[in-house]
């Protein structure tokens, strides 16, 4: 581990070196680097294929797990599958990500297929961020591959984040809830140069009460392109609410598609969608304060994304 690799875990995981506590896996370019379980969560690789195997014990409670990915190398195509278990009533928090540092002139790109399997009334934090750097010509590719399976009465929260630097993604998210579970789900994607980013969601609410929130948030610069496609499709008595609002600015294309599907006369849905540059009102105020044009958008950017 060197400077450039714990830079990454800090930017996407908050990580300030190695954890001296706490579960953890650590990749890089392709190989577990570091690996720590507890009494209440074990990491075990995975024997058939690339990847770890999570397991919560059931009524877990306060654990952190942190499963971040970094690639250093220039041509690294690497995929990974991670699979979840958490027991009944557990409660815990995991950070995940990927940072990538590219400075030679071959693409670099991380696959990670996660699924989650969440027990009974257990409860589930997971945050992942995506970041990409380095001087180089080679893209930086992310393409991030999220099943979540949830039993009943379960809670699921997944900020899902990308914060610069990424050359092409495709993000691709499928739930399935059955009686009293919810999900909620927080996308945030900034794009910028000639970037591209899709994101696919489909949420099955199978369950009876049933519910589930998705709310996507972007900026779209320069010649980058975004693509939103979320679905929302409710089987039982359920409620569901779809949100995308977007920022576009320069020569950027941003296309927004919310679907929301009923199979259940007692089923719930709304979605609704927004895309719109940033109001001239809030930058004039921002620059009477002695701010440049540059300087209020980005303040009003990293608002808009907070």
């Amino acid at each position: 581990m060197n400077k450039t690799d714990y830079s990454l875990l800090e930017s996407i995981a908050d990580m300030h070196g190695i954890p001296t506590s706490g579960a953890y896996n650590i990749r890089k370019n392709g190989q577990g680097v570091e690996r720590h379980s507890t009494e209440n969560v074990t990491i075990e690789p995975k024997k058939d294929k690339p990847g770890i195997d999570i397991i919560v014990k059931p009524g877990t409670k306060g654990e952190k797990i942190h499963i971040p990915v970094i690639v250093t190398e220039t041509g690294v195509d690497d995929v990974v599958y991670n699979d979840f278990y958490i027991g009944d009533w557990a409660d815990v928090d995991i950070v995940a990500g990927c940072g990538i540092h590219n400075c030679g002139s071959e693409k670099s790109e991380h696959d990670g297929i996660h699924t989650f399997h969440i027990g009974k009334h257990a409860k589930v934090r997971y945050v992942e961020k995506h970041y990409g750097e380095g001087e180089g010509t080679g893209e930086r590719v992310l393409n991030p591959t999220t099943v979540v399976e949830m039993e009943e009465n379960s809670y699921c929260e997944m900020e899902m984040v990308q914060i610069k630097g990424v050359d092409s993604t495709q993000r691709d998210t499928t739930a399935s809830l059955k009686e009293g579970a919810k999900l909620v789900i927080n996308e945030k994607l900034m794009t910028h140069g000639k970037q591209y980013a899709r994101s696919d969601v489909v949420i099955n609410l199978d369950g009876e009460d049933a519910s589930a929130q998705i709310v996507s948030r972007s900026v779209a610069k320069d010649e980058s392109e975004q693509i939103f496609y979320p679905r929302a499709v409710g089987n039982a008595p359920c409620r569901a609410h779809v949100q995308c609002d977007s920022i576009i600015m320069d020569n950027a294309k941003i296309r927004s598609i919310p679907e929301i599907a009923a199979n259940h006369a007692l089923a719930q849905i709304v979605h609704e969608a927004a895309i719109g540059r940033i109001n001239n009102d809030q930058l004039i105020k921002l620059q009477t304060f002695g701010m440049t044009q540059e300087e209020a958008e980005e303040v009003i950017i990293q608002g808009f994304l907070k």
